[in-house]
């Protein structure tokens, strides 16, 4: 008994075009020209949806790029207040080193009156010119702290007037997307149902080369009609009347020698 070969295949190239899946094109549930149908109407939903897009414009890439300046705003006004926060505890730091010093100071200006020998009067003085250029130094690190303090209060009320215009340049853009979604969002949602009723009669290697050729193409069109009787209605160079005749049969995938894409019957429109 003659073993049955079993069929393998061969793992989908997402560079396949249609011209690479012309032989098995016709390997289907569907006739050919029912696929070529399906193809044109898939490619029909997906136009509609790019021309809706398109209305949208830049706005969704705006308004993502508005949240994070905004994110990122805010972050920066949270280090800046730590920092703040810094400076001042620094500043009590060095209140508290000041009033040590003057206590020891103090402390030292007492034993002198009782000092029993100039060597112990000079070691003592020696301490209080000591406490008091610590003091100073403490002095000076409560004043300059205090400038880096009126200079990051400065900044972050600048970052915080960018904040707030941001905030309203963004409520503006979300306001304007909305109205924009609101306006197209019944049409688009029953375009994408039409897309996907379309897609999930189409075979995953046949889809493939669909998805490469339209995001390969300026116009986004893979499957196309032909124009003016005898032009490629995506590259529109002239077709040979032989071609059109099997274009014309929907019996047959034909491929645009020049752009790649399929042609369809202008009937299907």
């Amino acid at each position: 008994m003659a073993k049955k070969t079993k069929k393998i295949d061969t793992p989908i190239d997402q560079r396949e075009t249609f011209v690479s899946i012309q032989k098995s094109f016709a390997d289907s549930d569907l006739s050919v020209g029912e696929k070529l149908q399906t193809l044109y109407e898939l490619q029909q939903a997906d136009t509609a949806i790019d021309k809706i897009l398109q209305l949208r414009g830049e706005l969704p890439m705006e308004v993502e790029q508005l949240e994070n300046e905004i994110v990122d705003l805010k972050a920066k006004s949270v280090r800046i207040a730590e920092m703040i926060e810094e400076f001042n505890a620094f500043i009590t730091a060095n209140k508290l080193n000041i009033t040590e010093c003057d206590d020891q100071i103090e402390k030292y200006k007492a034993q002198i009156e009782n000092v029993a020998n100039s060597r112990e009067y000079d070691s003592l003085n020696k301490e209080i010119e000591n406490q008091g250029l610590l003091r100073q130094i403490a002095e000076k690190h409560i004043a300059e702290a205090k400038e880096r303090i009126f200079d990051k209060k400065n900044e972050l009320e600048i970052v915080k007037d960018k904040i707030a215009v941001r905030e309203e340049d963004l409520k503006a853009k979300q306001a304007e997307l909305e109205t924009i979604v609101e306006s197209t969002s019944k049409e688009e949602e029953q375009l994408r149902a039409n897309r996907e009723a379309c897609a999930e009669k189409i075979d995953e290697r046949t889809m493939s080369a669909y998805e490469h050729i339209r995001n390969s193409c300026n116009n986004r069109l893979a499957v196309v009609s032909v124009f003016n009787g005898d032009s490629c209605g995506g590259c529109f160079n002239t077709i040979a009347p032989q071609r059109l005749i099997d274009i014309a049969s929907n019996r047959k995938m034909i491929i645009c020698e020049y752009c790649g894409r399929i042609l369809v019957n202008p009937d299907f429109e």
